[in-house]
């Protein structure tokens, strides 16, 4: 019923000129990470007066409505309808109607449908405004132990092996070039160990913290350098939603231990070549004696 609605232009709601001038056309609303608790007092008054609720998953987002007394309108909106969606819902905004956008956990936008959406409303002159709240980035790096600032989130790394590998050394490669920046990523369970195994290789024994189930019953945060933790999770498979914090690029040199360590870990996976060069841009020791150390521990074997 919902994708009828959001498609029929007719059943999309206006309101009169003045109403519209006074209030933002589209309200940014974060919802909670887990905890159904965590809504805001304002964010809940938001969802209730818009004239309708754009939403990822209807099924997700009525559970939110129902625990907090809401009664509105859900209209989907994500990846596969959003270019389709967005000149309707442009149109009907300029014509006065007020939206709110809630993605299925957090703040909206953020590794989640939506931007094309504000990035349109913006351009097209209408006034956009927002209710901060839960977001499991900022709740990871606060979780995490580890600098606050700066920070550099990064969402989602690509799915497949090599284009994962390829992301992590561009950002070795930015800290080569002076970058110094906690990082932040979201990881589906899945690939959480391979993602630590090629973290490891990229940054080497750098701190870390792994944030699961963050608000909820089982919620975990396991700090550990990034090898201790790429082993655990090779053994002991993770459920739920991750959130990945790095800490940032090492003042001080590497020491033996962090250069030995880094090496058996990128040995594992990569040739002598491809580890050394990963290592010595991590670490940023002479490559000379990166590739002297790898020698060394190849014959040790």
């Amino acid at each position: 019923m919902a994708d009828e609605l959001a498609d029929d232009p007719n059943h999309l709601p206006s309101s009169n000129g003045a109403r519209a001038a006074a209030l933002p056309a589209l309200v940014l609303v974060s919802t909670p990470i887990g905890n159904l608790k965590d809504m805001s007092i304002r964010g809940r008054d938001e969802l209730a007066s818009a004239d309708a609720i754009l939403c990822e998953d209807t099924r997700t987002s009525a559970t939110l409505l129902r625990a907090h007394g809401i009664s509105n309108r859900l209209i989907p909106l994500h990846e596969h309808n959003e270019e389709a969606a967005i000149p309707r819902l442009i149109a009907a905004m300029q014509s006065g109607a007020r939206y709110a956008l809630i993605s299925d956990a957090g703040t909206p936008v953020l590794s989640d449908p939506g931007y094309r959406l504000v990035r349109a409303a913006i351009d097209s002159g209408l006034l956009v405004s927002g209710v901060p709240g839960p977001n499991a980035a900022i709740l990871a790096l606060t979780l995490s132990g580890l600098p606050p600032h700066p920070f550099l989130f990064a969402g989602f790394l690509p799915p497949k092996t090599g284009a994962r590998q390829a992301a992590l050394a561009r950002l070795a490669n930015a800290e080569a070039a002076g970058l110094a920046a906690t990082l932040i990523f979201y990881e589906a369970p899945h690939r959480l160990a391979e993602t630590l195994a090629d973290a490891a290789t990229a940054f080497g024994p750098r701190p870390a913290a792994v944030c699961r189930e963050l608000t909820k019953h089982f919620e975990e945060i396991r700090r550990a350098p990034l090898p201790d933790l790429a082993t655990h999770y090779a053994t002991n498979a993770p459920r739920g939603e991750i959130t990945l914090v790095i800490g940032p690029t090492p003042d001080e040199p590497a020491t033996q231990e962090d250069l030995d360590a880094a090496l058996r870990s990128a040995l594992s996976t990569m040739t002598m070549k491809d580890a050394v060069d990963a290592v010595t841009t991590a670490t940023n020791l002479p490559r000379r004696q990166v590739y002297a150390r790898a020698l060394a521990l190849g014959k040790a074997k």
